[in-house]
């Protein structure tokens, strides 16, 4: 483990000592349990008291509100749905910073605005302790094996302390630079992520259209210059790839509506930067209306569905 390549970090020569982990829902569950199955005692909590029932099973201890982890462990890790539940985990009545013990790292894989990290990190580091954002990538299948890719902003000193835990939970663990860098790469990847899917989607229906077998038309895809990871990993046509939601009805994967806060994050911070995204912007807007026409809780990739529903509408 990467942990013990460092004997001068005091975090590393108690390495299994508790680790808080807030937010248990369909990414924090199985990361907590990862954690648990490294041998680290995890105290734990959730606005949601029944997504604590399986991780309490486990051997986890189950706290009331993120104070109450805070006053237990020295390190914790938290993996909250949007910026608004993060700054209320953080500063909120019961959060974190009501009880943060001076030198604990905070950890935090949420999805957010990274001017949002920077605000926290602010926050932390005037009650004498230290935050890193840590999102990541690989969705609910890497969560479970482990797999995770971990983007990581923050001091550089504390890097190896934050490896040490977020390699548990991952297969890949990279220094970004200072706080907001995290969920800077994050941000960007996905933008990229919606802008492949949609043109591979295009592509395989227009394909699909002029005649071509899809499974033959995805093949020449991949060994050609077209080719990307929605095309030879994660093609969205049904039929055309085993063990990806286009084979299971869209079910499972990454949400249509996680992808478009993604979009709305990367459309803000490119306002705030003047940086033009005309496909980004385009992207946000299909997806904020495949959300609107039911997709909202179906796997990404059924944006190749809706380009196929527009086009019966067509040709009505």
């Amino acid at each position: 483990m990467y942990g013990s390549m460092s004997p001068f970090s005091s975090r590393s020569m108690a390495s299994k000592t508790q680790v808080g982990f807030i937010g248990l829902g369909n990414m924090g569950n199985p990361m907590a349990k990862n954690l648990l199955k490294h041998g680290y005692p995890v105290i734990a909590t959730d606005v949601f008291p029944e997504s604590c029932k399986e991780l309490q099973e486990l051997g986890a201890q189950i706290v009331d509100n993120p104070a109450e982890v805070a006053d237990k462990a020295d390190r914790i890790v938290t993996m909250l749905p949007s910026s608004p539940n993060v700054i209320d985990v953080y500063t909120g009545a019961n959060g974190i910073l009501k009880k943060v013990k001076k030198g604990s790292l905070l950890i935090d894989s949420s999805t957010i605005d990274p001017a949002v990290s920077k605000e926290m990190a602010l926050a932390v580091e005037k009650m004498g302790a230290v935050f890193m954002d840590a999102p990541v990538s690989g969705g609910v299948g890497a969560a479970t094996s482990g797999k995770l890719t971990f983007m990581v902003g923050g001091v550089e000193e504390e890097f190896t302390a934050a490896q040490e835990l977020l390699s548990c939970m991952g297969a890949n663990v990279v220094y970004c630079g200072a706080v907001g860098t995290g969920q800077a790469a994050k941000i960007c990847n996905n933008m990229l992520l919606a802008i492949g899917m949609i043109g591979t989607s295009e592509t395989m229906n227009l394909g699909i259209r002029l005649g071509l077998d899809p499974k033959l038309l995805a093949k020449i895809l991949n060994m050609s210059s077209g080719r990307c990871w929605s095309s030879d990993t994660y093609n969205p046509v049904p039929g055309v790839m085993e063990g990806v939601p286009s084979g299971n009805n869209y079910q499972g994967g990454f949400g249509t509506q996680l992808m478009a806060k993604d979009l709305g994050l990367a459309q803000a911070t490119a306002t705030n930067t003047k940086t033009p995204v005309p496909l980004g912007s385009l992207a946000h807007q299909i997806y904020r209306m495949m959300c609107a026409r039911g997709y909202a809780g179906k796997d990404f990739s059924s944006v190749f569905m809706f380009l196929r529903e527009d086009e019966k509408e067509e040709g009505q």
